[in-house]
C-alpha cells in the first residue's frame, strides 16, 4: 500500500501511528464541539458546530466516505472513502483533514477493544481485511461471503463478526488462530452488528426485525420486532435502552437494553442511518435519503434539520473525546 504524496501542512499534521511525523499542532483558543458527518454522495465531509447547528466547513474525499473509527489514542479520526479506496486521516477536534492513504475498498471499519487490530470490510470487492492497528500493514485477507457490511467484537478481541448482506449470513473470525469459526444465516440483508450482553444482535435490512444470535455457534435465538428495514443499532450512554434505525419505515425503534422489549416507535423520516448522542441526551441522526442531519430531543420529541451534502451516511461527534458514558458505551456495543 502506498501512502499519497502530502503537502508540507498535511505532512507535518500526519497521525504518530503512521510513523510520519510529530503530533498534530492545533490553533491556540476554544474549539467548539462538532459533528462530522460524511456525505457518501457527495465526496465530501460537512462539518457542523454543535453549538449553533450551522455547517462551518467542507473537506472534499475522494468519492464516498461512509463510516469512521476512532484511533485507540483517541487522536486521528479515520474515515473510509470505499469507492475512492482510501482511508482518510482526520483531527477529531477541529475536523480538518491531516492526509489519506490508498487502501483497497474501506467500507465499514472498527479497531478491536485491545487496539491491536483493525478490520476493515470490503464490500464492493466481497473481503475482510484485518490489519495491525499501529502500522496500518495487512494480517490477513478472509474471503468469507458476499459483501460484508458491519461488524461488531466481543470484548476480550478474540472474535470478530462480520455480516454479509448478499449472503445473508453472519461470520464469526477467531482473531487469534486468523481463522473463519463458523458462518450462520442470519436473514434477508443483515446490515448493524452490535455484541450486547453476551449475544450478537444483527440488523436484518430486508425484514423489520433484530436477528439475536449465539456467539458460541451462530444459532438463531430468536428475532425482535423492529420496522420494516432494520438498519443498525445503537445502545445508549446509560445503557438502559437499545435505538434501531429504520432506514425504509423512516422511523427510530426504542428498546429496552436488557429484555430487548419494545419501548417506543419515533417517526423519522428520510432514511436514518447512523447516529451519535451528545451529553446533552440529544441524538445526532444521519438521514440518508434527504441530505439532512436530524437533532432529536428524545425526552420532548422535537426535532432540529441541518442540510449537509447528498446522502449522508457515517456521524462523529467530537464530544466522545470527553464523554466518558458514550465512549464506554460505544466500546461494549
Amino acid at each position: 500500500m502506498t501512502m499519497l504524496p502530502l503537502s508540507r501542512r498535511a505532512l507535518l499534521a500526519a497521525p504518530a501511528f503512521l510513523g510520519l511525523a510529530p503530533s498534530f499542532a492545533r490553533a491556540a483558543g476554544p474549539t467548539p464541539p462538532i459533528c462530522i458527518v460524511l456525505d457518501s454522495g457527495g465526496s465530501r465531509v460537512s462539518v457542523i458546530d454543535m453549538t449553533t447547528r450551522k455547517v462551518i466547513h467542507t473537506e472534499p474525499t475522494l468519492r464516498e466516505p461512509g463510516h469512521w473509527a476512532l484511533t485507540p489514542d483517541r487522536k486521528t479520526l479515520l474515515i473510509a472513502d470505499a469507492s475512492g479506496n482510501a482511508l482518510f486521516f482526520f483531527d477529531p477536534v477541529t475536523g480538518r483533514e491531516r492526509g489519506h492513504k490508498l487502501i483497497p475498498d474501506p467500507y465499514q471499519l472498527w479497531f478491536s477493544p485491545d487496539g491491536k487490530f483493525l478490520t476493515v470490510n470490503c464490500l464492493r470487492l466481497n473481503h475482510v481485511d484485518i490489519y495491525h492497528a499501529d502500522a496500518l500493514t495487512l494480517a490477513h485477507r478472509f474471503r468469507a461471503g458476499s459483501m460484508p457490511s458491519h461488524l461488531s467484537y466481543t470484548p476480550d478481541s478474540r472474535t470478530v463478526f462480520v455480516s454479509m448482506q448478499d449472503s445473508g449470513t453472519l461470520v464469526a473470525i477467531d482473531l487469534a488462530t486468523m481463522r473463519v469459526r463458523w458462518t450462520a444465516p442470519v436473514g434477508k440483508t443483515p446490515a448493524g452488528v452490535m455484541w450486547h450482553d453476551g449475544v450478537v444482535l444483527v440488523a436484518i435490512m430486508g425484514s423489520d426485525h433484530l436477528a439475536v444470535v449465539d456467539p458460541a455457534n451462530g444459532k438463531l435465538l430468536r428475532t425482535v420486532l423492529t420496522d420494516k428495514g432494520a438498519h443498525n443499532i445503537f445502545l445508549t450512554p446509560d445503557r438502559s435502552e437499545l435505538y434501531v434505525t429504520n432506514r425504509v419505515a423512516g422511523s427510530l425503534t426504542v428498546l429496552d437494553a436488557k429484555s430487548l422489549g419494545f419501548k417506543r416507535r419515533i417517526p423519522m423520516p428520510g432514511g436514518p442511518d447512523d447516529l451519535c448522542f451528545a451529553p446533552d441526551g440529544r441524538l445526532w441522526i444521519a438521514l440518508r435519503f434527504a441530505s439532512r442531519v436530524a437533532v432529536l430531543d428524545p425526552t420532548s420529541g422535537a426535532v432540529d434539520h441541518i442540510t449537509v451534502g447528498r446522502s449522508p451516511h457515517g456521524i462523529y461527534l467530537s464530544t466522545l473525546l470527553t464523554d466518558t458514558a458514550a465512549r464506554t458505551a460505544m466500546r461494549l456495543a
